[in-house]
């Protein structure tokens, strides 16, 4: 990415056209020039720190944040980083954070509050009209609240009104069916288990998650081919293996302390592929900021020793070329391929082969946007290594076709044998921080028959057996009426949702809409005839209970399982934990309900000893959870032990999808700048891709752009095309050009939300498309 004079005029906001004003994002409104200059440090390092500094300051941290710092990841008394779900540090690392992580708990421990005074002065209509940056920077509320219909304000209610609210509205639809449960990754385990518990009690599986709109595919695919939900490596694997190939994943943004793994890798000489429309700043060099001698020195060290650019959606067709150059190398070296492996523990290689083979190069070529010569280095650095290990995340999975993609690195994996021993397997990147403990511990809206069966055993309950609603079954259902009810617990369900204005619409349709939260957030202002916002503790305050302090669990993207305990006192008297409130939502909903939800509240480890007989994976967990590093979640796969339905890791024979895009159009996907966590924006900058004051941009291929007659800085507008053949359009926003293919263009989330139809879902996982929208850009016409 070059800075050209068109590119001086937008960071002179200026447009080269002198069109038009350009659209507002959600970030800040502060007027001030937008620019974009080419990022030429290593991530993390200096900038990571200059930018730590700033936070602490500017949310007048400068006692608590550096306390934090010190407690955060840590497995004895520490509390878990409520940002992303890399594992922690298992050799006792004392500053085991990121960047981003610093940011998301300095967020939390604000000084400002969002109390009854705030809600007296700003009717709910003004507050609606606030960029969700001046939302969120309110600070934390302080007691529960009830919209007033009559006067637009939200005012302060009791707990026990607010709890008596929910029940009498739960116990006064005609079916259980009519309402909606819903979770973010923040939730820890026990108040996970509680939330489904008491779902399934009153008799639904609507458990719709954020997993829904993320790694659902994953989740899917990985069932089917080896018999488990998970990735079966953990982070020993990550530091042993000969060769790393990763995959749709902005690590130095979205994971950052894998940069840790990947300069470690590269200093005992592994290979790191990183395939990515966009060359991210993880995929280029870093300086992690625990090393301090490196940090003294400014002295960098490379994450990759090879970046492949992948047109989007393009992966699938690069990993079957990859494949078909193993088998191919195969007929002259019988040790390209572990036939020993294959043999003993797979089924369908056969007909595998004969589809990579009857796969014309040329084809591979052009789906994936690399020449052969490309696909012939990753194959190689694949067939050179021992132990390899795959890892991929949103860039893989947010496509129509992402099961089978993610099958496809199964099938690779399974040639050589790369499972079931040290330093190889897949790897899944999951997001939020315990978004895999959700899953795990019941939140999942297609339940197996077995754990229903131990939940009803366990419990005295008597669960549903239907399949539930998914997110984009709940939008749907809340349009048709048949959703009357929407319980959010956690997160900003108003714009993490494709289709921002058809979700908002749906929103309003419900007779009741009640959202935890530790902020107030868009998810607030778009409500149902009846809401309620009901604040909680956040992961890094302490959690005091009848029987005293109390800690919770989660589940990192390894499958280990340890306590965090929080630090700080609430910022609220009035605050309660998150289960404390499931448990009160749930009394008050099933007055006879005999699961003891008052003494589950008084001793998590109650909560802990049910969890135990019903989860798998959890037998002594209470013991267990307290071991210096907490536990592994035992992978079968990883034992090559598969729960599929022959026995074996199965080879899957997808069709190769056609992701070339038609005529003038474009492949856009949505991402998160670096200044963000998921729909929270910290600001209008984006320091690793050199953008600053800005979010209503687009990037894209400078070619593209002249082609359009767009230059770089410029107003254009987007529209997308739907499924459905419906059109939605956003105007006035500036383009930029960027280092990524040509057809290819990519844009921030929530913004681009709107862009989504309702009907942009994959057929094999129900995902919004969130990373494969087709759009058409064009100079702006205000």
């Amino acid at each position: 990415m070059t800075t050209s004079d068109a590119d001086k005029a937008a960071a002179e906001n200026e447009s080269p056209h002198g069109a038009g004003t350009p659209a507002g994002g959600e970030g800040p409104t502060a007027e001030k020039h937008p620019s974009q200059r080419a990022y030429h440090h290593p991530a993390a390092g200096w900038g990571a720190a200059k930018s730590v500094t700033h936070v602490l300051v500017r949310e007048r941290a400068l006692i608590d944040g550096p306390r934090a710092i010190f407690k955060m990841n840590h497995e004895s008394g520490g509390f878990d980083c409520p940002g992303c779900a890399w594992p922690d540090d298992t050799k006792g690392l004392r500053l085991d954070i990121c960047e981003n992580g610093i940011k998301h708990v300095t967020w939390e421990m604000t000084p400002k509050r969002a109390g009854r005074e705030l809600f007296a002065a700003h009717s709910v209509s003004e507050l609606a009209t606030w960029t969700d940056f001046e939302l969120e920077d309110t600070g934390r509320l302080t007691e529960p609240v009830v919209y007033n219909e009559e006067t637009d304000h939200y005012e302060p209610i009791t707990w026990k009104a607010a709890f008596e609210l929910v029940g009498s509205e739960l116990r006064a639809l005609d079916d259980p069916n009519e309402a909606a449960f819903y979770t973010s990754g923040r939730l820890g385990n026990e108040a996970t288990f509680l939330y489904q518990l008491m779902a399934r009690e009153y008799g639904t599986n609507n458990l719709p998650d954020c997993s829904n709109m993320c790694h659902e595919a994953s989740g899917r695919a990985l069932q089917a081919s080896l018999g488990t939900g998970k990735g079966t490596a953990d982070l020993a694997d990550w530091e042993s293996a000969d060769a790393l190939f990763i995959m749709g994943v902005n690590a130095a943004s979205n994971a950052p302390r894998m940069l840790t793994a990947l300069a470690e890798a590269y200093r005992r000489g592994a290979q790191i592929v990183h395939v990515n429309p966009l060359i991210e700043a993880a995929a280029t060099r870093t300086i992690v900021p625990h090393e301090f001698v490196d940090m003294a020195l400014f002295k960098s060290t490379r994450t990759s020793t090879l970046n492949l650019q992948v047109r989007a959606g393009g992966d699938m067709a690069l990993l079957r070329g990859m494949a078909k150059a193993v088998i191919e190398e195969s007929a002259s070296d019988p040790k390209a391929l572990d036939r020993e492996f294959i043999d003993r523990h797979t089924q369908g290689f056969e007909e595998y082969r004969a589809l990579c083979e009857a796969t014309p190069w040329q084809e591979l070529e052009r789906q994936s946007g690399l020449t052969r010569a490309d696909i012939l280095k990753a194959a190689e650095v694949y067939s050179r290594s021992d132990r390899t290990l795959i890892s991929w995340c949103l860039g893989v999975s947010q496509h129509e076709h992402g099961v089978d993609t993610v099958r496809e690195i199964v099938n690779l994996l399974l040639l050589r044998g790369n499972l079931g021993r040290e330093g190889a397997g897949p790897s899944p990147v999951r997001g939020h921080s315990n978004v895999q403990g959700n899953r795990t511990c019941g939140i999942d809206h297609r339940p197996t028959p077995e754990f229903l069966d131990r939940l009803a055993d366990v419990c005295g309950i008597d669960p549903p057996r239907a399949h539930g609603l998914d997110t984009v079954g709940v939008v749907e259902g809340m349009h048709r009426g048949t959703v009357k009810v929407f319980v959010g617990m956690g997160g900003n369900f108003a714009m993490a949702a494709p289709d921002t204005t058809y979700t908002a619409e749906g929103l309003r349709r419900c007779g009741l809409t009640v959202q935890v939260s530790t902020k107030l957030n868009r998810s607030h202002v778009i409500h149902g005839r009846k809401a309620l916002i009901l604040p909680c503790l956040g992961r890094t305050e302490k959690d005091h209970q009848r029987r005293g302090p109390q800690a919770t669990s989660v589940e990192d993207s390894m499958s280990m399982v340890h306590l965090s305990l929080g630090m700080k006192r609430p910022a609220s008297p009035h605050l309660l934990s998150e289960p404390a409130i499931i448990a009160g939502m749930a009394r008050a909903t099933l007055p006879d309900s005999a699961v003891p939800w008052e003494q589950y509240i008084e001793d998590y480890d109650r909560i802990r000893d049910t969890m135990a007989q019903v989860l798998d994976g959890f037998e002594d967990f209470n013991r267990r959870v307290r071991l210096p590093l907490g536990f592994r979640i035992k992978q079968p796969a990883r034992e090559l032990v598969f729960l599929t339905p022959s026995g074996r890791a199965e080879f899957s024979a997808a069709v190769l999808p056609d992701v070339v895009p038609r005529d003038d159009m474009l492949v856009l996907q949505t991402m998160r700048s670096h200044d963000q966590w998921n729909t929270t924006i910290y600001s209008d900058d984006d320091r690793y891709r050199g953008i600053k004051n800005l979010r209503t941009l687009v990037l894209m291929n400078r070619a593209d752009m002249r082609s359009r007659g767009i230059t770089p800085g410029s107003l254009v507008d987007i529209t997308a095309t739907s499924k459905d053949g419906s059109k939605r359009s956003l105007t006035g926003y500036r383009a930029l050009s960027y280092d990524m293919p040509r057809g290819c263009a990519a844009g921030y989330m929530p913004e681009m939300n709107a862009l989504i139809g309702a009907a942009d879902y994959s057929t094999q996982s129900d995902q919004p498309l969130m990373k494969n929208v087709n759009v058409r850009v064009a100079p702006s016409r205000l």
